[in-house]
């Protein structure tokens, strides 16, 4: 695989409803604690007021913006950073809508700015997800690991992936 294709990571509206809730209740807390504050609190106070907000920070760095493939590797494009994934080893591609389909998340973020970390269902078992759009689910396989992206274009995704594997 040579050169490099740029995918990006189109929010479904579930995914910004969940966001944009989640965003209103971790600055709404700040707010109501701050306009409720006592003349004199303690740090234990002032660090419960700012925990909301730096949870939304921290979360929005982990933000999946896209997918680069290139060259022998898929890069999940963050803020400011990517994720390098090798594709070595890749053993199958597969689009699948239905890939997270009665998932439960193991650990990771389950609906603020993505569906991000490790997940498991009785379809894929393990998975990493790096999902902002279900309905454009990639399954991955590789001999020791299974990851789900959601690109916008996923036949096209796919066809270029499927084009790398190894016989």
């Amino acid at each position: 695989m040579h050169g490099k294709m740029h995918f990006e990571a189109p929010w479904s509206r579930q995914l910004k409803w969940i966001t944009a809730l989640t965003t209103l209740l971790l600055l709404g807390i700040p707010l109501i604690l701050l306009s409720r504050a006592p003349a004199e609190h303690s740090a234990v106070y002032s660090a419960a007021t700012m925990l909301p907000v730096v949870i939304l920070a921290v979360t929005a760095l982990f933000a999946v913006r896209g997918y680069t493939i290139e060259d022998a590797a898929l890069l999940v494009v963050r803020p400011g950073w990517n994720t390098r994934i090798p594709l070595t080893g890749l053993q199958s591609v597969e689009i699948k809508p239905d890939a997270m389909r009665g998932s439960i998340r193991l650990f990771g973020n389950g609906g603020l700015f993505g569906f991000i970390g490790l997940f498991r269902n009785s379809a894929l078992g393990r998975y990493r997800a790096f999902v902002t759009d279900a309905a454009n689910c990639v399954v991955l396989r590789f001999a020791d690991r299974t990851l789900v992206v959601t690109p916008d274009r996923p036949q096209q995704f796919a066809a270029i992936l499927k084009d790398s594997i190894e016989p």
